[in-house]
């Protein structure tokens, strides 16, 4: 990820709480199928290893888990808010004119080779946690014990879960870090006073410069 040093972000809690935060992760990797991309929840254990292991599963009919069986390296990205960036909130249009349209965003890489499983008990402890933490924001949370035991056996035998050790992490917080004082906060205020959900999240992250 090209990452100039004003957007670098090296702070491992933030890094591990921008991917907690991110509900979708995009799985990539290159392999005997070629590229192959996935969309998957993920859950992060932070304790295991350096920068900690992401646990996920695959449905069985996606051939996409066999590469990582295979060893194929994994490039995993996180995606935070994102924004279109107004000329029109910078003061130094007023004057001197000299801006143009960005897009500010919060990313995450994260790089490894995954172990492959269909442990049928480890498959459900991993469904259990991933749907415990899901769950949790729901008024009435739904549990695995909930559904008939037949029923999530087979379930079970549909999926394939895999365990990716970060071997390396990278974050991109790119909110306007090079622009002055003055700019950083026309884009505050622009992106809080949007009608796009999206503008006032990024909003919210954009730290005031002193």
């Amino acid at each position: 990820m090209y990452c100039p040093a004003a957007f670098r972000q090296d702070d491992l809690a933030q890094l591990h709480a921008q991917i907690d935060a991110s509900g979708l992760a995009l799985l990539t990797s290159a392999g005997a199928q070629g590229l192959m991309a996935s969309h998957l929840p993920l859950l992060l254990v932070p304790g295991e290893g350096e920068f900690g292991t992401l646990y996920g599963h695959f449905a069985r009919a996606n051939p996409h888990w066999r590469d990582l069986a295979e060893g194929s390296e994994a490039l995993v990205v996180f995606s935070g808010p994102d924004a279109y960036i107004h000329p029109g909130w910078y003061p130094a249009k007023a004057e001197h004119g000299k801006v143009v349209p960005t897009w500010n965003y919060i990313a995450v890489h994260a790089w490894g080779q995954a172990e492959v499983f269909d442990d049928p008990e480890r498959l459900l402890a991993l469904v259990r946690r991933l749907s415990d933490r899901h769950e949790a924001r729901q008024a009435r949370p739904w549990s695995v014990d909930e559904a008939p035991a037949d029923y999530l056996a087979g379930m079970l035998r549909a999926i394939v879960g895999f365990a990716l050790p970060i071997r390396r992490l990278e974050g991109k917080w790119k909110l306007g870090q090079n622009r002055s004082a003055a700019d950083q906060a026309g884009v505050r205020e622009g992106l809080s006073t949007s009608a796009e959900p999206r503008d006032r999240e990024l909003a919210a992250r954009l730290t005031p410069t002193t």
